[in-house]
Formats: structure tokens, C-alpha cells, sequence
């Protein structure tokens, strides 16, 4: 788990003193251990299974008649021909090949180890649900979200990792997942989508950015009016974002070594406390300069829970200095 540590630790364009582990933060060292981050690691999964499976239970009693998932799309699906602010997949039924589908942003292609012991061959029938997608495409043009859509995958074999893990994650235990899934990208790379193809670059490395992600402010928004489309229909839905949040390889301000866990802390006060405004405020730069990219798609679902007048039931912060990101898990229940 601390394979992006390792490979930021051999950047030239990082100064020595910050790669080395006597002048880090005390915490870090403590994580990094005297075994490069093994034994942490087991600690900091044991500690994420848990809250998966806490949000599984808390699904599973929800009993939604679908699932539509918030999440980035790292250069996997969208590349140079198309890159679309926001767009609503949907797809119909699709064999879903974890190990066998992902792309190199998700660091697991070539059929990776993993904690299941699961090759190539693992594989969900992944159950989708094109009427309520275009449902909800329809409802969002005509409240004034100009929102792409797709009936099948562009560049991709299936879904992009954000989607493929909160299933592997979600279904932890192997219980398996039946929910039909909708699976809405969100541009949150933005400048570095396809400049960096949404993924590791060295300090040095001089890119040609791309355009920015859609704001902060819109990503609300976008959730505030998916809410009101989605409660005006027939269907039980349950709204989730997947991703982690600030990531170590995209903060320079600590040498992309380390998470920003003191913005991650204020966000995530400010989620606890009802603070919308908090969130609202911030601009694209604060996103990118804190690495909080994928924080973007916490944002829609924010808007909706505000527009629902939805209630914080409970959350969870799990942190980590070694790990690349910090994990947050939370739930809302209905009004």
C-alpha cells in the first residue's frame, strides 16, 4: 500500500532532506515503521474494511431499487477525443473483470496481488439500468445541466477504478452485488487529465495543462439538481461518492509525499458540523493546490443531501501519512 510513497521517494525533482524519513512528521515515521509501511498498512485496511462494511449494512437495509455512483474518471474512459464535465453511463448489463479491466491510474493492471487472492478471472455481472439513467439525464438537461451521456464504454472495458473499487470494497466480504448501478464520471482531474493522464508525474516534469475541472460551487449544484430529478421518480435510490481525498502525488506543497490532512480535517469538520457554505467557497485552485481532486465528487453529494434535507447519521475520518490518501465514510438518512 505504500507503492506511490516508494515511487515519489525516487522523483529527482524532490529535494533529499524531504525524502528523508528522519525529517519527517513524527506520525509518518511512526506509520512507515521500520518495515517500509507493511505492518501500518495491514492496520490502516483493517480500519477502511471496517467502515466498508458498516456503509455495506447500511445499504443492504436501504434496499435501493439502484445505485448511482459518483466518481473520477482517471484517463481510463474519457482521453483526447472527448473529456466531458459530467456524464451519466447508461449502460446496460456488462460482465465487470476487476483485475482483468483496470487501467494503470489504478495500479492494479496485469492482475496485481490483491487481498482476495482473486485473478483475472473474478467477475461480476454488473446490472444496469439505461431507463433510469436516461430518467435522470432527461431531468438534469431540462432543470439546466447540459450533462453527457453514454449507452457503453468509450476507452474502457467496463467502468473506470473509482467505480470498480467502491464494488470490490463495498462488497468486501463477498456477499456479491446485485444493485444496478449507474456510474457518473465527473472531470476531477482537470488540468492534469490528460496533461498527466490523471496520474503520477515528477516534480520537474514541465506539462501542457488542460482546461479545469468543472468548480467546486457546480459540483454542488449538479448534486442539488440530481436530488430534486431523482425524488421526483418511482425509484428508491441510493447516491454514493467514491473516492478518497486529498492524494499525496498531487500536492507539491508537501512534496507529494504526504496527504494535505490539515484541509482534509477542515472539509471534513465543516461536513460534520452541517457547514455548506464552508465547502461551497471553495474555488478550483484551493482543490488543486491541497490535491483534493477526487474531494470533487463529495460534492455533488453534499448538494443532494442539503437538497433533500438529508441528516449525517454518521461518518468516519481514517488518516494516513504513508498511504497516499486519507479515507473518509459517512452516511446520510433520509428525511
Amino acid at each position: 500500500m505504500a507503492n506511490i510513497l516508494k515511487i515519489t521517494l525516487r522523483d529527482p525533482g524532490i529535494p533529499q532532506q524531504h525524502k528523508d524519513p528522519a525529517n519527517w512528521p513524527a506520525d509518518m515515521r511512526a506509520e512507515w515503521g521500520d518495515d517500509e509501511g507493511l505492518t501500518g498498512a495491514r492496520a490502516h485496511r483493517n480500519a477502511m474494511a471496517t467502515q466498508f462494511r458498516r456503509v455495506r449494512r447500511q445499504l443492504d437495509d436501504f434496499k435501493p431499487d439502484v445505485v448511482v455512483m459518483w466518481g473520477d474518471d482517471q484517463y481510463e474512459n474519457f482521453k483526447e477525443d472527448i473529456i466531458p464535465p459530467f456524464t451519466v453511463c447508461a449502460y446496460d448489463d456488462m460482465d465487470l473483470y476487476p483485475w482483468r479491466h483496470a487501467q494503470a491510474s489504478s495500479m492494479t493492471d496485469g492482475g496485481r496481488p490483491n487481498f482476495w487472492g482473486e485473478g483475472p478471472d473474478k467477475h461480476y455481472r454488473l446490472r444496469g439500468r439505461r431507463d433510469i439513467g436516461k430518467y435522470l439525464t432527461t431531468g438534469l438537461i431540462e432543470s439546466g445541466f447540459d450533462v453527457s451521456y453514454a449507452y457503453k464504454p468509450l476507452h474502457h472495458s467496463s467502468v473506470a477504478h473509482a467505480f470498480t473499487n467502491a464494488i470490490l470494497y463495498l462488497d468486501y466480504d463477498r456477499q456479491g452485488w446485485d444493485y444496478p448501478t449507474i456510474v457518473f464520471p465527473i472531470n476531477c482531474y482537470g488540468r492534469k487529465v490528460v496533461s498527466a493522464r490523471g496520474f503520477l508525474t515528477n516534480m520537474d516534469d514541465k506539462l501542457d495543462f488542460d482546461p479545469p475541472s468543472p468548480s467546486p460551487a457546480r459540483c454542488i449544484d449538479l448534486g442539488a439538481a440530481a436530488a430534486r430529478v431523482l425524488r421526483a421518480s418511482p425509484w428508491r435510490v441510493a447516491v454514493i461518492a467514491s473516492s478518497s481525498w486529498s492524494h499525496a502525488f498531487l500536492c507539491d506543497r508537501t512534496w507529494r509525499l504526504r496527504p494535505d490532512t490539515p484541509n482534509d480535517r477542515k472539509l471534513y469538520q465543516a461536513l460534520v458540523d452541517g457547514n455548506d457554505a464552508l465547502w461551497r467557497q471553495q474555488t478550483t485552485r484551493d482543490i488543486e493546490d491541497a490535491g483534493q481532486q477526487e474531494v470533487l465528487n463529495w460534492y455533488p453529494l453534499l448538494g443532494a443531501m442539503k437538497e433533500l434535507g438529508a441528516t449525517l447519521d454518521w461518518s468516519t475520518f481514517v488518516p494516513t501519512q504513508v498511504f497516499n490518501s486519507n479515507k473518509v465514510f459517512a452516511a446520510y438518512r433520509p428525511a
